[in-house]
């Protein structure tokens, strides 16, 4: 993080713990050049804020369900524990971590935020000492106060290790993230590209029709077999909520769980097209429509 950056995301945690709002609604107005309108929200950015700052902000289940590990419990509970990955341990401190007890690949994730993950292929490649420092800086960071996330306000972090997923080579599986508008699937955008480093985002509907919600181009990505099967996957999960992201992966043809994503980008997703903004936006229905 270079030093703008990081002077910005400072400016951003002040102005959440001075007022969550008004740092969203100056987020919002640096990211869109326009003032954020809370009190009739039409796109998905605005009702994305609309929900973290009213129905998402002290909800139980928002929070059960942001917690990555808390999360497993509630896909249980749900029927569709056949999706989870197998839990290798749960760690509360880095140096619970038994970095010599793991299998040769495994994944790790921290339990609150997004991008904090280390993915494992080959554990004798790794420095342990260098990444349990960096996993001591997760556990130092507060993942709402940037964009005012308030659904990871009060969670207890921990260390979540799950099976390896990726193939031999150590390429990641596609990911496949499932826009849910009150309890119905309806879009699915698949990262491709996540081990180079330049991740590309495409859009498709239920039935593999390509939108141009970000890319423009086609990229003919081949419709899996367990498709349909993952969209009523993410409709399950996505029941209780006016908006989720439901985010599956499919490995050797077996869909399992990756995590559900509340404020996809904070409500500040610059990345989709104004249509794409105003589509989703009016699938959402809120309790002030």
């Amino acid at each position: 993080m270079n030093l703008m950056k990081t002077i910005a995301h400072y400016y951003r945690c002040v102005l959440t713990i001075v007022s969550p709002k008004l740092n969203t609604m100056v987020v919002y107005r640096t990211k869109f050049h326009k003032k954020l309108n809370l009190n009739k929200p039409e796109t998905l950015n605005e009702k994305i804020s609309w929900l973290k700052l009213n129905s998402y902000y002290d909800n139980e289940l928002v929070k059960k369900c942001a917690d990555k590990y808390k999360v497993r419990a509630y896909i249980e509970e749900s029927g569709c524990g056949e999706i989870l990955n197998k839990l290798i341990g749960v760690y509360h401190s880095p140096s619970d971590i038994p970095w010599s007890e793991l299998p040769d690949r495994y994944a790790l994730k921290y339990s609150i935020g997004s991008g904090c993950n280390l993915i494992v292929s080959d554990k004798n490649l790794i420095d342990t000492n260098g990444e349990e420092k960096k996993i001591q800086g997760w556990f130092k960071t507060k993942p709402y106060l940037g964009y005012s996330e308030m659904q990871y306000k009060g969670i207890k972090p921990c260390i979540v290790c799950e099976e390896y997923l990726g193939d031999d080579e150590g390429h990641f599986p596609l990911d496949y993230k499932f826009y849910c508008f009150n309890g119905k699937a309806l879009y699915v955008m698949i990262c491709v590209g996540r081990e180079k480093g330049k991740p590309e985002y495409h859009f498709y509907d239920r039935e593999w029709n390509f939108v141009p919600f970000q890319s423009l181009i086609d990229p003919h990505i081949t419709k899996p077999n367990e498709i349909e099967k993952a969209f009523e996957y993410a409709d399950i999960l996505s029941k209780p909520f006016p908006f989720v992201r439901t985010d599956l992966y499919i490995v050797k043809h077996k869909i399992y769980f990756g995590e559900l994503t509340f404020t996809s980008m904070g409500g500040f997703d610059t990345d989709i097209t104004g249509d794409a903004d105003r589509i989703m936006g009016s699938l959402i229905k809120l309790k002030i429509d």
